[in-house]
């Protein structure tokens, strides 16, 4: 389906980052995974993606934080797999606390990994598309893209705006052969939902029983984790033919969480 395009994907060494870069790669998309992790582990899926899928993939150890560095990434698919057809803004991170306790830093990256690094890939990568003639932006949003929960000051704010930009990017490209959407998860079983159980257990005193069953999963009305397969396969779908009419489009995954 994609044999000669390349995708780029922030986030991408494990979780639902990892599931986009194989289920592409699947479909002969060249790949460039990026994200932090051990080197060991992220060299194993790489090699792993270009011998289970015949594709070539690169890794990019970019910051997400910093602006040069996201450049170089895009420079990299550019130089060595000749563009960026598909473009998946996954990288996040999380932090949990009331908005008083809330620590400045913390607020600070987040915003810049969740939503400024988006805004920096999008600008390097359309030029290319527009070359091209065609191009699919996928942002990684989440439920908190339309609905606030308490305790989440940055993230909520970050996807909220992640939403805003999908809108506006998909306008402004929209007579040039490029869609950009929004995938808007639930609660996934991911290192990210994982690394914040004992944040939320801390600021609301709750067993991490509690935590699983009556917070993250009490806003889900089907009781259960939404898959990475799940996500990466509604991506393939977003960037074939069949969705080419579809854009600006901010889409819910999310068991039913935002339908009430």
């Amino acid at each position: 389906m994609f044999e000669g395009k390349t995708a780029v994907i922030t986030g991408s060494t494990s979780g639902i980052g990892l599931a986009y870069a194989r289920k592409l790669a699947e479909h002969k998309a060249n790949i460039v995974i990026n994200g932090f992790g051990d080197s060991e582990d992220i060299e194993k899926e790489r090699v792993s993606i270009e011998r289970d899928f015949g594709v070539k993939c690169l890794y990019s150890n970019a910051d997400m934080t910093k602006p040069d560095e996201i450049e170089g990434m895009i420079e990299l698919a550019k130089n060595q797999l000749n563009s960026v057809d598909i473009l998946i803004n996954n990288a996040g991170i999380q932090h949990v606390d009331p908005v008083e306790d809330f620590p400045a830093d913390k607020w600070d990256a987040i915003l810049a990994i969740n939503l400024s690094s988006a805004f920096h890939t999008i600008r390097h990568s359309i030029p290319l598309m527009k070359q091209a003639g065609w191009g699919r932006i996928i942002n990684t949003a989440s439920a908190h893209a339309l609905v606030a929960s308490p305790f989440k000051a940055a993230y909520v704010s970050a996807k909220h705006g992640i939403a805003g930009l999908t809108k506006t990017v998909a306008l402004e490209v929209a007579r040039d052969n490029i869609t950009v959407n929004a995938i808007c998860p639930g609660y996934v079983w991911t290192p990210l939902v994982e690394q914040q159980i004992p944040d939320t257990m801390k600021a609301r005193g709750l067993t991490e029983e509690q935590v699983k069953n009556d917070i993250l999963l009490s806003a889900q009305p089907t009781k259960e984790f939404v898959t990475v397969d799940q996500v990466a396969s509604f991506a393939l779908f977003l960037c074939s033919d069949a969705a080419s009419s579809m854009t600006g489009a901010i889409l819910s995954m999310d068991g039913g969480w935002t339908a009430a």
